[in-house]
């Protein structure tokens, strides 16, 4: 998270350089800082690898259901098809050995790439980003500033298991006029964007997020849902 990498943004400012990496303490994650010493945040770093990974060879991308949509638009401008997955490591490899893709991940700064490993992986990510700095000689905010401006807001609460069900269904006839992809909790796409409900694998919370055009937007999608979930949980 931004707050986090304070002092690898003023190290960025301090030594003049073109970038700045952030990994978890087992290496499959990654975050990204830019020449300005700006955190651009976690779901860029599977946009950028793509980015470079696409220009050279061109395939099936696969990335989970919460994921950013703007993944979407650099896989359409290369002309590939995107395919989405269920959250989590496991499910996105597995899609990824069905569809043949060259390149995949998650929005939680892992990236997969076939011809190394299959499996989330911050050193593979670290070069890919490097090599397209290098190739394109341009720096991250720069490349970052051609695509398409999006917002993303995550939120939890706590909710027991046996609640779970519960909540899914009414959010589900909440947003009955919207599409819904229901393989991992209930994910809906409106005019606004796109929002996610789902129950965390590892605790006893239910995880919310919400994706729009505008700060804004995201924030009122993720407000009203926040509210759907709370009347659920408190009747």
């Amino acid at each position: 998270m931004p707050e986090h990498l304070g002092a690898l943004c003023e190290a960025v400012r301090t030594h003049g350089a073109d970038v700045g990496f952030a990994q978890d303490m087992d290496a499959d994650r990654l975050a990204v800082v830019n020449e300005r010493g700006e955190a651009v945040g976690e779901e860029y770093t599977l946009v950028l690898a793509a980015r470079y990974v696409l220009a050279r060879e061109r395939g099936p991308v696969v990335a989970n259901l919460s994921t950013t949509n703007v993944l979407d638009a650099v896989v359409r401008a290369f002309d590939c098809p995107i395919y989405r997955s269920k959250i989590g490591e496991a499910n996105v490899t597995e899609e990824m050995q069905r569809r043949g893709a060259v390149v995949g991940g998650e929005g939680n700064g892992g990236v997969i790439y076939p011809r190394i490993n299959f499996a989330r992986d911050s050193l593979v990510g670290m070069a890919l980003i490097l090599h397209l700095l290098a190739s394109t000689d341009r720096t991250v905010s720069d490349l970052l500033s051609e695509l398409p401006r999006s917002f993303m807001l995550k939120e939890k609460l706590a909710c027991r298991s046996d609640r779970i069900g519960r909540v899914l269904k009414r959010v589900r006839a909440v947003y009955a006029r919207w599409p819904q992809d229901l393989r991992d909790g209930v994910k809906v796409t409106t005019p606004e964007g796109w929002l996610l409900v789902r129950a965390s694998n590892t605790e006893p919370i239910i995880r919310l997020v919400a994706e729009g055009e505008t700060e804004e937007k995201a924030r009122r999608m993720i407000e009203d849902l926040r509210a759907v979930v709370e009347d659920c949980l408190n009747s």
